[in-house]
């Protein structure tokens, strides 16, 4: 006796592949998956482009203060006998709220030092190192200043120095120094743009560190 085999669509022919409903739902949920994973791949580059860019922030912020420091403790001495207000001579140094100069040592890049006239002060946004050249002899115009961005967003750089304004009077807070002698502290204050993430915390540095010359 032959027996026929079960009608095409019944349920045991469906063994052998999907209906069109099951195709259709298949891909509609194989495209939920990829629409979730585009999402969750655009939220991790997300989270991962802010920590990089604070990360960023954060460094170039401490990169700015270490570079500070290491020139405002260098500021060299002109001579350790030379005494005024209690503090040794620099050999050229005076500041203002808003601005500093001195005579500093710049690195080259070769474990060298170059000697030079150092501006620190805001220009437009942006926190700037201007130099030239310490020359001895003036014989020619002075070379223009070369400018070096340290960090930019900056609403606001204030200085501030600290030491006696008078022999014999106590040390305090002053918004302006005129040198030669050094103030036994300056402190270095700078605010950024509204929402700018950043911080800068106090920058306080002692800049008879420097060996005297001579």
């Amino acid at each position: 006796m032959t027996h026929s085999g079960p009608p095409v669509g019944s349920e045991g022919g469906r063994a052998g592949g999907f209906t069109l409903l099951e195709v259709v739902v298949a891909l509609t949920v194989l495209g939920f998956l990829i629409i979730g994973l585009n999402a969750g791949v655009r939220t991790g580059l997300g989270i991962w482009h802010r920590q990089t860019r604070q990360m960023t922030e954060v460094a170039e912020v401490a990169t700015t203060a270490r570079v500070l420091r290491v020139l405002l403790a260098g500021i060299p001495v002109a001579s350790a006998a030379n005494i005024e207000r209690g503090a040794p001579l620099a050999i050229s140094f005076g500041g203002t709220a808003d601005r500093l100069r001195f005579v500093g040592d710049l690195p080259d890049g070769l474990g060298l030092a170059r000697r030079a006239e150092i501006t620190l002060a805001l220009k437009d946004d942006r926190l700037v190192l201007s130099w030239i050249p310490r020359r001895f002899e003036q014989a020619g115009p002075p070379p223009s200043p070369t400018d070096a961005e340290l960090t930019r967003g900056v609403t606001r750089l204030t200085f501030a120095y600290f030491g006696a304004p008078q022999p014999g009077e106590p040390s305090r807070w002053l918004a302006r120094w005129d040198g030669p002698a050094l103030p036994e502290l300056i402190r270095v204050q700078v605010g950024f743009e509204h929402g700018d993430t950043r911080h800068w915390p106090d920058l306080i540095v002692a800049p008879q560190l420097a060996a005297p010359e001579g």
